[in-house]
Parts: structure tokens; sequence; C-alpha cells
């Protein structure tokens, strides 16, 4: 992924932008670790600064060292990594009707996750108390192992799915307890439709802190959730099918009621970033996501595109049939429409047809490298989408490659890597991070 471009308009901000230079190639150099000479050499900054920066990175626990490597000449070279569980952020996938609530370390990989059902339509105040005593929940159980050395890289592009996974969303099981073991993916800590026993805090705004395990600096909490919205705001706007959300304030209330950074953001967006900070990832993309909507989150030149009002990638909304049927947010002939009532008969090939349709909209729209499909309803019968909407490009005679990413709790991941992407550089924010030692704590 692009760099969200630095500026040195003074000191401070410069030594924060190289201090991200130096920790996403600590980020993306992963177990293996990366000398200072080769970071000074990649970074442009003399040997003398990248010495300063990451003394400062070891002294606050984000890097440490990795062992030795053999130089061509002189003594060994002192090896650094980062350190993944120095710090943790919260990544939320708030849908039409359930909250995914995962806990996440400084590189994204979710440690622990939670599911509660929740009707969007029933308003912010009813939801959100659900959110909010679902992220009190989970961090009120114990502190989930670090992530042992040795465990394997992440992929740094999504494979293709090979087998339909579970259709109702995350992958896992549903009566899984306790957070993921340090050999294993993010297990869930509860059914979507169990209480959350463990929290006895009472009503959302009720005050005293519920405490986070001993130990974890809490970045903050990044929510994805259905558009149209406006992200430097953090304001929803009129969701389909959930118009009372329209002009509410979604991150002032979380962080009244939660004490720490929040990030707004629509779901696709997210889902697209955390796609596009791994390495190797392609620099021009659309995530399109079909679950209880439709849309599409747009990487282009190694940058997320969300439009001067985050209204860029509504693709669900983009009119395909002038005289078709009546969708929810009023007009006709809605790509959503078409397609979710084909996915309501049961004609998924059909389905793939329409969204087929959409995607080489974008592609012509766009001229973007790859088409990455997800969302619950995708996910049910990969190879049907991923074959459908291939045949649609293909007879349009565009080449763009077509693929399906099974990422578990994608939405939720990228809703995490809102809060985490700025720490590398990658990403801008409301919310600049802070190095510091000091922990941060639920209230």
């Amino acid at each position: 992924m692009r760099r969200d471009p630095g500026g040195g308009a003074n000191l401070t901000a410069l030594r924060g932008h190289n201090a991200a230079l130096v920790l996403d190639l600590l980020r993306t150099a992963g177990e293996g670790g990366i000398s200072r000479l080769e970071l000074a050499a990649r970074t442009g900054l003399t040997p003398q600064a990248v010495s300063k920066i990451t003394a400062r990175l070891r002294a606050d626990g984000l890097a440490a060292e990795a062992g030795r490597r053999a130089s061509t000449g002189g003594k060994p070279r002192t090896v650094l990594r980062l350190v993944p569980e120095a710090a943790h952020a919260i990544g939320v996938h708030l849908d039409r009707d359930e909250v995914t609530v995962a806990l996440t370390d400084l590189t994204g990989t979710p440690l622990a996750v939670r599911r509660n059902a929740v009707t969007l339509s029933d308003g912010p105040p009813q939801v959100l108390e659900t959110l909010v005593r679902a992220v009190r929940a989970l961090l009120a159980e114990p502190a989930p192992p670090p992530v042992p050395r040795t465990a394997p890289p992440r992929p740094s592009v999504p494979p293709p799915a090979t087998a339909p996974p579970r259709p109702p969303g995350p992958v896992g099981s549903p009566g899984a307890a306790g957070p993921v073991s340090a050999s294993g993916p993010a297990s869930e800590s509860s059914p979507a439709s169990a209480p959350d026993s463990a929290d006895s805090s009472g009503p959302v705004g009720a005050p005293g802190p519920v405490g986070a395990p001993v130990g974890l600096r809490l970045l903050g909490v990044g929510v994805a959730m259905p558009g149209p919205l406006e992200h430097r705001g953090g304001v929803a706007g009129r969701v389909t099918g959930a118009a009372v959300w329209d002009g509410f304030p979604v991150r002032e209330a979380l962080e009244a009621r939660l004490g720490v950074p929040v990030v707004l953001d629509k779901d696709t967006n997210a889902a697209a970033l955390d796609l596009a900070v791994r390495p190797g990832a392609p620099r021009s993309f659309a995530y399109v996501h079909l679950g209880t909507g439709l849309g599409a989150g747009l990487v282009v030149g190694g940058l997320p595109l969300r439009g001067e009002r985050t209204g860029a990638g509504e693709l669900g909304h983009q009119t395909v049939q002038l005289d078709g049927p009546r969708c929810d947010c009023g007009a006709r002939g809605c790509l959503e429409a078409l397609c979710l009532a084909a996915v309501a008969r049961g004609e998924l090939p059909e389905a793939a047809r329409i969204l087929g349709a959409g995607a080489a909209n974008l592609v012509r729209l766009l001229d973007i490298d790859r088409v990455l499909l997800g969302g619950r309803v995708v996910l049910a019968a990969p190879e049907v989408f991923a074959d459908g909407v291939a045949a649609v490009l293909a007879d349009r005679r565009l080449p763009t490659p077509v693929e399906v990413t099974a990422t578990p709790h994608a939405v939720a991941r990228g809703a995490a890597q809102l809060v985490l992407a700025p720490v590398f550089g990658l990403a801008p924010s409301a919310h600049p991070p802070v190095y510091s030692s000091e922990e941060r704590t639920i209230r």
C-alpha cells in the first residue's frame, strides 16, 4: 500500500513520520526482522537517525532484537523486529443484523472475537448499548497469549477460496469460547445471540472503568458499518433500511462511552484497507462485498478512495435497469436490489451475473488491477460468484483477474486497521497514534 504523504512542517511531525517509516519496515519484515543498516538504506535516513528512532521504539516496547545476521564484512548485524503484542486495537463490524468485535495485535491479527445479534433499524441507543457491552465483555476476558515468534506469516494477497465457508459470517464454531490460542486463529468468544454474561457494567453511559487485561495497550476502536456516512466527522448517513441513523454522531457517542479514540468508516472501505496494507497487495483493486447489502471498497494507486463525502464505492445503488424494481433507497433498478432479489429466489448464477455487470463498470471506470469478492453471500458459494463475475468481465473483453477473499472477520479486521494503519503511516487518521507506555482503559 502506498504511504500517506508525510510532511516536514515541524520537527515533531517529521519525527513521527520517520518513526512510522521505520515501524512499517519492521512490520513488513516479519519475524525475520531487518537490520539498522537496511532500515537506513530503505528509508534514506542516516544510520544515526535510525539508531535514535529504533532506540525509542525499543524503549517503548514496539521493537525488539531478533538475533544477528552475518554480514559481508565486520561483526554480525543485529536484526530488529516488530513486537506485535506491544499494542492492540479493537475492530467493530456493525452489520444490519449482528455486531462483530475483534481484538487485534499491532499487526492486525485477531486474537479474540465476539459476535452479538442486533437489528440496525432499532436505532443508535439500543444498538450502541449492545456494541459497548460487547467491547467491554471482550476486554474483561483474560489477556490473550502473545503470538509465538515461529507463527507463520499472514498471506500477502488473499487467496481464492477453495471450499464454501460457513454462510452466516466469520469462519469458526459459534459455540467456541475463550480467546485465541497461541498457535491458531481467533475463536469466537460467544454465540452471536448469546448475552454478554461477563459484563455487569449496567447502562451504556454508566461511569466507572471496565478494565482491559493488565498490560494491554489499547490504541483505539475502529467501527465499520454500512454507508453512506461521513468518515471525517464520524457521522452515520441514511443507511438503506435503517434511516434512523441519518446524522447520528457515532464517533462522538462511542468516544464518550468508551474513553478511547474511535474511527468510523464504511464496512467496504475497512475491508479494503485490511487487504491493502498486506505486503504484495495490488496497487489498485475493488473489494466488492455482498452480504446484507452490496457495496465496494476502492483502492487506487495504493491509497483508499473515499471521495470528498465518503460516497465513493456505493456500488449497490448504481442504476442498472431504468424501469427496474424499487430499491429501499427510493430509486429504481439499483444493482443491490436486483442482486439481492436473485439471491432471495435462490438464483445464485443470476446474482453473480448481475454482480459482474457492476464489477465491469468499476473496471472500466477506474482501470483497476483486480476485483476481490467477499461477504457472507459470496462466501456461501465462492466458485459460483468468482466464475460468474469473471465470465461477465471476459465477455466484455476485460482481462482483470477476479478472486474471492475468504479472510475470516474481514470487515472487523479492517475496522481495526482504521486505528492501526496510521501508526505505520499508511492512512490518515483524525487521531494520531500516541507512542507511550501508558495503558488505555475502556471506561
